[in-house]
């Protein structure tokens, strides 16, 4: 084999440590810490494949093959000798990190990637490798099997080094009379092994790009468990803040849709809820913050549920109107945020409601007798919250009948092409396409749950796929 590495003896601030010219850092490059970033890659920018070895040789004996990258390109090589020369080598171009498990243990406790002690205590989360630093210590207060009290230094130094450097790949060289030393030190978190005596150029050239690339993988594997995790996190999150009704002895039956604009989201600006409260009086609401992005979401559920507390506190109408704009004033980010609101209070015999509109579509409503349904007039309407200051919402007394539907809807739903998706088509639905569609499915017999069904396919088609607006749909029946 061809040497090419020999150490060469260098003051390094107090500790010994040596690499060969062409794997020197840069004059005046900042020497960062190792768990900054992920290293880079191996192919970016024609750089060449950097390799640190750290092993304690004072004979000499350990050689390092001269190798060609991918590229064609000499492999650079850094020695060094102890941890604490390891941590000063380890820059961020570093793509992998051939350990002598021979190394002797250091006296004096672990240390960052600065040179600095550690603080006690097991790893941190994002530097274990997988199957390290798990719980040292049993229920018990004996030593964890695998954990450093009860392993050879060797795997502690390895473990060491994998927290010093968790975004590295890491090669174990071993003496070729060890090898369940070696499958170890894999299993503790290095990507592969080596024997001392079989090292070669070609063997150490395939086991540095494997190894690279196979750090690589793990680490975008875990980004993806994580990102997946949060995603779950966070769609149990909005889920949890929709809205569930709350109509116990109730004779009303409720139905909803909802659909949020942003992709990949539950919640959007649009915001709805109904309730009983116990006059027997049922009280629903819908709302939509403008806008459909997370902030507005928020301020969405912040509504609703000051809505509901309000309902229960025996607010209603202008009063309940007006604290909840204070509410919307307060919790805005702009002075420029407002929302639409459409609140219906149904008596408790069901025979007639209040309606107040703030702004927003007035509902659809449907006698019985097979009645063609209509839309409630929106003459008697106040402005949306956060507009005006010390207004007043008109209050619009309803008779619905013994058999009636009523359908709440935001601007989402009557904002979508009939043209079957063409972008250049400026014509929307309305209100009246929406009327008729529901006129129709209604004269075929749907209601309740399959009426919604049929009412939003059918507005989807028309516009040629998914609404880009947020959603929100309710419909309350009662049959006599």
């Amino acid at each position: 084999m061809v040497a090419a590495v020999r150490r060469a003896h260098h003051a390094l601030g107090g500790g010994r440590g040596s690499s060969m010219p062409v794997s020197a850092p840069a004059a005046g490059a900042a020497t960062r810490p190792a768990d900054a970033q992920a290293p880079q890659s191996a192919q970016s920018a024609g750089t060449a494949l950097n390799l640190l070895v750290i092993e304690d040789d004072p004979a000499g004996d350990l050689s390092v093959p001269r190798m060609l990258d991918a590229c064609g390109k000499p492999v650079r090589v850094r020695t060094a000798r102890n941890l604490t020369e390891a941590a000063r080598l380890l820059t961020d171009d570093v793509h992998c990190i051939l350990l002598d498990l021979a190394l002797p243990h250091e006296e004096g406790g672990d240390h960052h990637g600065d040179g600095a002690p550690a603080a006690a205590g097991p790893c941190p989360a994002e530097a274990a490798p997988t199957g390290a630093c798990a719980d040292d210590i049993e229920a018990d207060g004996t030593p964890a099997a695998g954990s450093p009290a009860t392993e050879p230094d060797e795997l502690h130094i390895l473990r060491r080094v994998l927290r010093m450097a968790p975004r590295h790949a890491v090669l174990a060289l071993t003496d070729g009379t060890d090898a369940e030393r070696a499958a170890d030190a894999v299993r503790v978190g290095a990507q592969d092994y080596l024997f001392r005596d079989e090292l070669d150029g070609r063997l150490l050239n395939r086991a540095i790009r494997y190894a690279v690339a196979r750090k690589r993988a793990d680490l975008a594997q875990r980004q993806l468990t994580e990102s997946r995790l949060r995603a779950q996190e966070n769609a149990r999150l909005e889920r949890g803040l929709l809205p569930r009704p709350l109509l116990e002895g109730s004779e009303l039956r409720f139905a909803a849709r909802y659909r949020p604009g942003r992709s990949r989201a539950l919640l959007g600006g649009d915001f709805y809820d109904t309730v009983r409260t116990p006059d027997g009086t049922v009280h629903a609401m819908i709302g939509d913050v403008c806008g459909h992005g997370p902030d507005e979401a928020a301020l969405g559920v912040e509504l609703r549920i000051a809505w509901r507390a309000l309902t229960f506190a025996g607010l209603s109408g202008d009063a309940l109107l007006a604290t909840l704009q204070k509410v919307l004033e307060n919790e805005r980010d702009s002075e420029e945020i407002f929302a639409t609101l459409c609140t219906v209070d149904i008596a408790p015999d069901g025979r007639s409601a209040d309606v107040h509109l703030a702004g927003h579509p007035s509902p659809l409503f449907a006698g019985s007798g097979g009645a063609t349904p209509r839309l409630l007039p929106e003459d008697v309407s106040g402005p949306a919250l956060g507009l005006l200051q010390q207004v007043g919402w008109p209050r619009r007394r309803v008779t619905l009948g013994r058999s009636w539907s009523l359908m709440m809807y935001t601007d989402g739903l009557i904002e979508g092409r009939v043209d079957e998706g063409r972008t250049d088509s400026t014509q929307r639905l309305g209100q009246q396409g929406m009327l008729d569609i529901v006129a129709r499915r209604m004269a075929e017999g749907a209601r309740g749950e399959r009426l919604l069904e049929e009412t939003m396919t059918e507005v989807r088609r028309l516009n040629g796929g998914e609404l880009t607006d947020d959603v929100a749909v309710v419909l309350l029946d009662r049959e006599r």
